[in-house]
């Protein structure tokens, strides 16, 4: 399993659900239904969760998207791939589209 961790700042988590689930699917991964959830804090505010499972083009599932919204305007993503059912290139052109397109978002620790 390859995993892919960021942290993004000033970025909608509906937005980069839906760019990341492009991406995605630009490399031939099949998104399934996402599941998304909304939930109250404190301060009034919402925070949002949203998992989304990924499979080959058998239908085998290959691993999965998850983004969490906070309120405070950062949006955390986690991305699990299956490396011995999605080959490494698929994978190393998948992130680096994902750098490309939201780098300028990531906040760097």
């Amino acid at each position: 399993m390859v995993q892919l961790k960021k942290t993004y700042r000033g970025l909608n988590p509906e937005m980069l659900y839906d760019e990341v689930r492009d991406l995605v699917s630009h490399r031939g991964i099949n998104a399934a239904q996402a599941k998304l959830q909304t939930y109250s804090v404190q301060s009034g505010a919402t925070q949002s969760r949203v998992t989304l499972p990924l499979h080959d083009a058998d239908g085998r599932e290959c691993g999965s998207i998850h983004v969490l919204g906070s309120a405070g305007g950062d949006a955390r993503m986690t991305i699990d791939l299956d490396d011995q059912l999605i080959p490494s290139d698929t994978i190393q052109s998948l992130f680096a589209d994902i750098d490309f397109m939201l780098g300028s978002y990531e906040v760097k620790w």
